[in-house]
């Protein structure tokens, strides 16, 4: 039985059901709401129970900025090891990553869909399993290439672009502050292409944890300094926010595809 892990915001959570799933003959058995006891802090998971005919699949969502009281918390202060860690124990195969983004590329303009190539982490912030043991991690393939080929190929599909065009660079800024326009010109010289607050640690952690990882970036925003109306048009949170959850349609069809497909092995090398 397929078990799919889907970290993301709040929009994720109020499900009963997942759109098309119905449509495409998947009947929602159960919802089941659990709070998971990790060493970093507990979780709350939402645990989604599919079938169809004799298949069945389990779907997990976490909200990243979840905290103790039921509220949330500001990204600088997410605790990545506890929502990675839930995931691992609940057994996911892969796992979904969902980001809001400003984008400083024009083949990815606000309100579409893209997915992280690659991940840019500069901030000096330590993100690990291991604070007090010698274990080093590679990062070369840190983004599951089969779980990116197949995700880039359906995004290309439902927005009639090319993969190529929609698969960036993922550049990661401390927050919880949104970028100067200084800071987003030199991160376009680095090699940014969109920029956010979360991802980048989360895929380490998968990597420590050996739990194939891909991540969809909504385009909420032009990054600071780069919005048609202005260098110095101010963002605004909330406005940022209700903007990716007005943009989920790819997503759906993303996780869709990867309920409905059995022959895709994450882990393994993309086709050539």
């Amino acid at each position: 039985m397929r078990r799919i892990g889907v970290m993301g915001g709040t929009g994720l959570l109020a499900l009963e059901a997942i759109p098309g799933a119905a449509e495409a003959g998947w009947t929602t058995e159960r919802v089941d709401e659990i709070q998971h006891e990790t060493p970093y802090g507990v979780v709350p998971l939402r645990c989604m129970t599919l079938s169809k005919s004799e298949e069945r699949c389990e779907v997990v969502f976490v909200q990243r900025h979840h905290d103790a009281s039921g509220g949330t918390v500001p990204p600088h202060r997410i605790e990545h090891r506890a929502n990675l860690r839930a995931m691992a124990d609940a057994k996911v195969d892969r796992l979904l990553a969902v980001c809001s983004v400003g984008t400083l590329v024009e083949r990815l303009p606000p309100g579409r869909v893209g997915v992280a190539g690659d991940g840019i982490d500069l901030t000096g912030v330590s993100t690990t399993f291991h604070d007090d043991d010698a274990e080093f991690t590679s990062m070369a393939n840190a983004y599951d290439e089969a779980l990116l080929h197949r995700t880039a190929a359906v995004l290309g599909e439902v927005q009639g672009a090319s993969a190529k065009d929609l698969t960036v660079t993922y550049w990661l800024t401390q927050g919880p502050q949104f970028e100067t326009p200084a800071e987003i010109d030199a991160i376009e010289r680095l090699g940014g292409e969109v920029v956010g607050m979360t991802m980048p640690r989360e895929a380490k952690l998968a990597a420590e944890l050996g739990l194939p990882y891909v991540a969809l970036c909504i385009a909420a925003n032009w990054a600071a300094g780069r919005s048609p109306e202005g260098r110095r048009t101010d963002l605004v949170h909330e406005e940022v926010s209700a903007e990716a959850h007005r943009r989920l349609g790819p997503v759906w069809a993303v996780l869709l595809d990867q309920i409905t497909t059995q022959s895709m092995s994450v882990g393994a090398k993309a086709p050539a």
